[in-house]
């Protein structure tokens, strides 16, 4: 089946859901979502006896435990088997990198320092990695794009070298607008690309050049968040570099004058046509790892559809945080997460309970997903989508609750990653419905949409809707919305000051999530397949999925 055909059907049968059989009404089940219920788990959860919930701790024990007591008794099924629980095999590698980084280069040899000026760590087991004169390639932003006819690695061989590549990617830096999306960042801008198409090309390392502009956070930020172990998931057959990091724009600027060159490469990478440059240079240096294996756990439930058993509708939330780390100003050490993300952990329960009040069971299979390690990379999410317990093709989408609002009935509900998928579309004809309307992102150039577990089934071309809460507070206007983010990012965010606290207003989280559960109605009754929009870099892997359920 061509492309073109598969993307008339996708778009037909999506369209068919305007025609398709209701069941009941969209008020049905509204009214079973309720701030006391919601609160009640978010107490639990983020209380200290959890610890902070971090992977592979007491608090993972008591949170997994305490997710399939509710529900049982909520009675929804477990859904992996007759398990609520999915194994997800995991590393803990904690890097140790030489402090320096040795040059041999045509204009003059130089050392480069650790941490100052760059940062790296390995994904591999191995005791110690050897980087013996290794060549260095500049090769712009290290982006394979077909549907944006952008191949930087197009006539390069890079195997056994290291890549230096930029952050973001060509449409944010040039200024023109028909280059990629703009000032809006994709998913080829996110540095967790770089170094996965690094590693898919034979590289043996990666550098990212840092720019506060083109990442939308200070260098700093990577240096503290770098120098930490790390987890990976335990995956055999997943290709990975010997080395990875982040270099400093100034840094790199040394690197690319030592090996003969002119930095005004770099401005040359934002131009169509742009031809990667290898530098007349070799690095040395090594990382001695320490080891350790461990595994934990997603939590599955489900609700079996009644007409469409083997296709599905997702609810997801990460139910994991940071554990107990440095402790704050006030002595206190343990990160317990309230918000972020034992909030958006306690809407699954809140689902299931309105899933179940009604009548009539969806005619879809609705499953109620609660992944680990988001905090770590989404990499629970990323297992699950690897190793999906239903298959791909048959996810119909996903609805991801990533922190809910604490500060009160909005008007609006963002979205984030605007215009990339039906489901979009989907949340807007409910907001309406509701007096609402939708609102988006104000920096889409930060990439957000690549940094929620959403996006591990974006990536496996499943549509994922990523919505944030809104910031027109009703009585009170967008000003004091926008007030109360920034406070909330700027004192609580991942600090032990993020626990719940009786002053908080979940009207406006009951709103937003009667919205989620009336786009899953949507989904849950009939048998529309949302799709993505024209130009989104997952909408290839969408039509795949169509393809195989047509054979």
């Amino acid at each position: 089946m061509n492309k073109l055909l598969t993307a008339v059907l996708v778009a037909l049968a999506f369209a068919s859901c305007n025609n398709s059989k209701k069941t009941g009404t969209d008020e049905d089940g509204l009214s079973v979502f309720n701030a006391d219920s919601l609160v009640k788990h978010i107490r639990v959860l983020s209380s200290d006896s959890f610890q902070g919930r971090k992977p592979f701790t007491e608090g993972e024990t008591k949170t997994i435990a305490y997710l399939q007591e509710q529900f049982r008794s909520i009675g929804v099924e477990p859904g992996n088997g007759d398990s609520y629980l999915q194994d997800v095999p995991m590393i803990d590698i904690l890097s140790h990198p030489d402090p320096v980084m040795q040059v041999q280069a045509s204009k003059g040899d130089l050392q480069l320092k650790g941490f100052d000026e760059y940062v790296l760590s390995t994904p591999k087991t191995d005791a110690v990695i050897s980087l013996d004169q290794v060549p260095v390639v500049f090769a712009g932003y290290g982006v394979v794009a077909p549907e944006y006819n952008w191949n930087d690695y197009a006539g390069l061989d890079v195997k056994g070298k290291i890549v230096m590549v930029l952050v973001n990617d060509p449409g944010f830096n040039n200024g023109d607008t028909s280059l990629f999306k703009g000032k809006t960042m994709t998913y080829y801008g996110r540095w967790t690309y770089k170094f996965e198409e690094a590693a898919r090309q034979g590289a043996r390392g990666c550098l990212v050049i840092h720019s506060t502009a083109a990442a939308s956070y200070p260098f700093s930020v990577v240096q503290n968040s770098w120098n930490t172990s790390e987890l990976r998931l335990d995956n055999q057959n997943e290709k990975l570099l010997d080395a990875q990091g982040w270099i400093s724009m100034d840094a790199a600027k040394k690197l690319i004058a030592a090996g003969g060159q002119d930095t005004s490469i770099i401005a040359k990478a934002d131009i169509p046509g742009f031809k990667a440059i290898p530098l007349d240079e070799t690095v040395s240096t090594s990382i001695k790892t320490k080891v350790t294996y461990s595994k934990s756990h997603n939590v599955i439930a489900k609700i079996p559809g009644s007409k469409y058993p083997d296709e599905y509708v997702l609810y997801t939330a990460h139910w994991d945080h940071l554990g107990i780390g440095k402790p704050d100003a006030t002595g206190d050490s343990i990160y317990n997460g309230a918000l972020d993300n034992a909030s958006g952990t306690a809407t699954l329960l809140e689902f299931a309970r309105a899933w179940k009040s009604l009548k009539t069971p969806p005619e879809r299979t609705i499953v109620f997903l609660a992944v680990t390690a988001e905090e770590q990379g989404l990499l629970g999410s990323a297992y699950y989508a690897q190793h999906p317990v239903y298959p791909v093709a048959k996810t119909v989408g996903v609805l991801n609750v990533d922190e809910v609002n604490n500060y009160g009935k909005t008007k609006d509900i963002m979205v984030v990653g605007q215009g990339q998928s039906d489901m979009e579309d989907l949340l807007k004809e409910a907001a309406e419905k509701r007096g609402r309307y939708i609102s988006y992102d104000a920096t889409p150039e930060a990439g957000h949409y690549f940094r929620s577990d959403h996006f591990s089934f974006a990536k496996a071309g499943i549509p994922a809707l990523a919505q944030g809460f809104g910031i027109d507070v009703v009585g009170k206007g967008k000003e004091y919305g926008k007030k109360m983010q920034e406070k909330f990012n700027a004192q609580h965010y991942h600090a032990p000051s993020d626990a719940y606290n009786v002053s908080w207003d979940l009207s406006g989280a009951i709103d937003d999530l009667q919205l989620l559960f009336m786009v899953g109605k949507r989904l849950a009754y009939g048998h529309a397949w949302p799709g993505w929009k024209a130009g989104s870099e997952f909408k290839a892997e969408r039509e795949k999925s169509a393809a195989e359920r047509m054979k």
